[in-house]
């Protein structure tokens, strides 16, 4: 968030959903928690969200998400409106000691296809392999 400028010690921001438009920067920042079993996610926020290679990713957006709609379709043609995707995954919320878990930062990615809506089941394409270990983790928390 701190990075995007959307907060700062002076004026912390909450971030409850898993996407941001951050519209001064023309992107969506995509934060994914991959093993969606902690107390954090009700079943209608248990998104399918799984790696399919070391370059593809399957998303859901949210819930009340339709294809038509601006969301859908700022999702959809993003390259030819100019904007981007960035990618933060990790394997659960809450980790070891430290309590969240932090997210990896998997990059840009690129639109390839979708199926449905409410939510809309959308295949990323990432500009870079996910690393082989993440990816094989992934794989399994998924």
């Amino acid at each position: 968030m701190a990075a995007l400028g959307e907060t700062t010690a002076e004026r912390p921001a909450s971030w409850r959903e898993g996407v941001r438009w951050v519209e001064r920067y023309k992107l969506d920042a995509f934060l994914v928690t991959l093993n969606k079993s902690g107390r954090h996610f009700s079943p209608t926020t248990r998104y399918r969200d799984y790696p399919i290679s070391p370059r593809l990713f399957h998303w859901e957006s949210q819930s009340t998400t339709r294809e038509s709609s601006p969301t859908g379709q700022r999702y959809i043609g993003h390259e030819e409106l100019g904007n981007r995707i960035l990618l933060f995954v990790r394997e659960s919320d809450v980790g070891e000691s430290l309590g969240a878990s932090p997210f990896l930062f998997l990059g840009t990615a690129s639109y390839v296809s979708h199926q449905g809506e409410r939510p809309m089941a959308i295949v990323l394409q990432l500009a870079h392999e996910m690393p082989p270990d993440f990816f094989q983790a992934a794989r399994v928390a998924a």
